[in-house]
């Protein structure tokens, strides 16, 4: 189990995503952590995680894992497949439920190809950058189930990094306790009782479109010189 801190259980909404990046960027500046990564979940989570990543000084990314869902129950995750095929599977919870080796295997491929979809896309403006041996934080713009994060935590814990931080907006207390048991540590600035969808703690919540996403990493890779 992860260290879980929880700044607040106010339920103020956030201007935008930059805003809220930046209020998370600001907790996590004065660590001293030597060359970060950060990593955004599509779509919403990119924008945050750059004001991130120009708090801490690191590189931007993003996390391109995708749950494996139960049969019957696509919600409830039992594993994660990460973009280089590294797959994390929940044996206890794939057996309760059901999901024997064909029906795992399908997921995973079925994954993968959406995985692959988004990386011809993503990856032509943005190499994939190195975490082994880095301190790598994950976030997105809030979590309601909290499966998407949960997936990608447990694809990059794969890949090896030095520490593991979640460092999320907004989420309900819940969602973030159980999260905690895949990270280091998950920072949140808000973790409000009443919970209904994460739109909801932000005045301006339009969704993010990919010629956005795209224009984020293309900055990333020519301040980064395109390297990883």
């Amino acid at each position: 189990m992860g260290k879980l801190s929880v700044l607040s259980d106010s339920s103020e909404a956030f201007r935008d995503r930059v805003e809220a990046g930046r209020l998370l960027g600001a907790q996590l500046a004065g660590r001293g952590l030597r060359n970060p990564v950060v990593l955004g979940i599509p779509r919403g989570g990119v924008v945050v995680g750059r004001e991130v990543a120009r708090a801490v000084g690191g590189a931007l990314d993003i996390v391109l894992a995708r749950k494996l869902g139960s049969p019957g129950n696509p919600e409830l995750a039992i594993g994660a497949i990460s973009e280089d095929g590294r797959l994390y599977l929940d044996e206890r919870l794939a057996s309760q439920v059901g999901a024997d080796s064909a029906y795992v295997e399908e997921e995973k491929e079925q994954q993968l190809r959406g995985i692959a979809r988004r990386a011809a896309s993503y990856r032509s403006v943005r190499p994939k950058v190195t975490v082994r041996g880095r301190p790598t934080i994950v976030t997105d713009d809030g979590v309601a189930t909290g499966a998407t994060a949960q997936a990608a935590l447990r694809a990059v814990r794969q890949e090896q990094p030095d520490a593991l931080i979640l460092a999320l907006p907004v989420g309900p207390p819940e969602t973030l306790r159980r999260l905690a048991r895949d990270a280091d540590e998950v920072l949140c600035l808000r973790g409000p009782a009443f919970f209904a969808a994460v739109g909801q703690f932000y005045v301006r919540f339009d969704q993010t479109e990919d010629a956005e996403l795209l224009a984020i990493l293309r900055e990333e890779a020519i301040r980064a010189g395109g390297m990883p």
